[in-house]
């Protein structure tokens, strides 16, 4: 994979949200991480109140817009603590769980925070990258993904089993996220997430994890 990121255009965008943008947008330009516009992103930032006390806000992609073609204000932003509060309830139906977020975001004319929020949240890295890769999904989607995962990864990822974005999952990854430390997330049948506390220069990070999958994918192939 070739690098997208550009210094001239980087300096256009100021800021964590700005950034956030242009690596969003990087992300978005590359077909075969996001499958019609499919994938997230997210920035934790500190910012004041209304009452000058500091907290810090998650300012996630929002529901239906692209990735590739996102502004500033396709992002959500959401209060991290209250994400973080919803994470450790023992159930919450996804209606619930989608009120919840929409009622603790800043701006009441900001678009629905994604479904998968609680899961940004999670993660406690300032930037969190959710995409959809061709050759991840080539070896996680087999009958015995997990397996192949390992063989690709080893220990480096944690692997997650395919349950629909929304609280189940959040709750789920949660758990596999305090026993096995790592920046690196694979989602059976799903795709794959990459954190890091600095903004990741477009698809840089995805890489190596990428180039990694595509190596077994004809022998991969062979075992449907």
């Amino acid at each position: 994979m070739k690098s997208l990121w550009s210094d001239r255009e980087a300096e256009e965008f100021r800021g964590d949200l700005g950034l956030r943008v242009y690596t969003s947008r990087l992300l978005g330009r590359d077909k075969s991480l996001v499958l019609h516009g499919g994938g997230n992103t997210s920035v934790k930032i500190q910012e004041k109140n209304l009452f000058g006390e500091e907290e810090t806000i998650l300012y996630v992609k929002g529901s239906g817009w692209d990735l590739e073609t996102i502004e500033p204000q396709g992002f959500s932003p959401v209060r991290l603590a209250h994400v973080l509060r919803l994470a450790e309830l023992p159930a919450l139906s996804d209606p619930e769980m989608v009120n919840q977020l929409v009622t603790h975001m800043l701006k009441a004319s900001a678009p629905a925070p994604s479904i998968e929020t609680i899961l940004h949240g999670l993660m406690p890295q300032k930037f969190v990258d959710h995409t959809h890769a061709d050759a991840v999904l080539s070896v996680s989607n087999t009958k015995d993904g997990e397996k192949r995962v390992r063989e690709v990864y080893g220990k480096r990822c944690v692997v997650i089993p395919y349950l629909m974005p929304g609280f189940d999952l959040a709750r789920l990854c949660a758990r596999e996220f305090k026993r096995q430390s790592t920046s690196e997330t694979v989602r059976r049948k799903h795709g794959w997430w990459y954190r890091t506390t600095s903004p990741p220069e477009g698809s840089v990070p995805m890489n190596k994890p990428i180039s990694d999958a595509s190596s077994p994918i004809p022998r991969v192939a062979r075992s449907f």
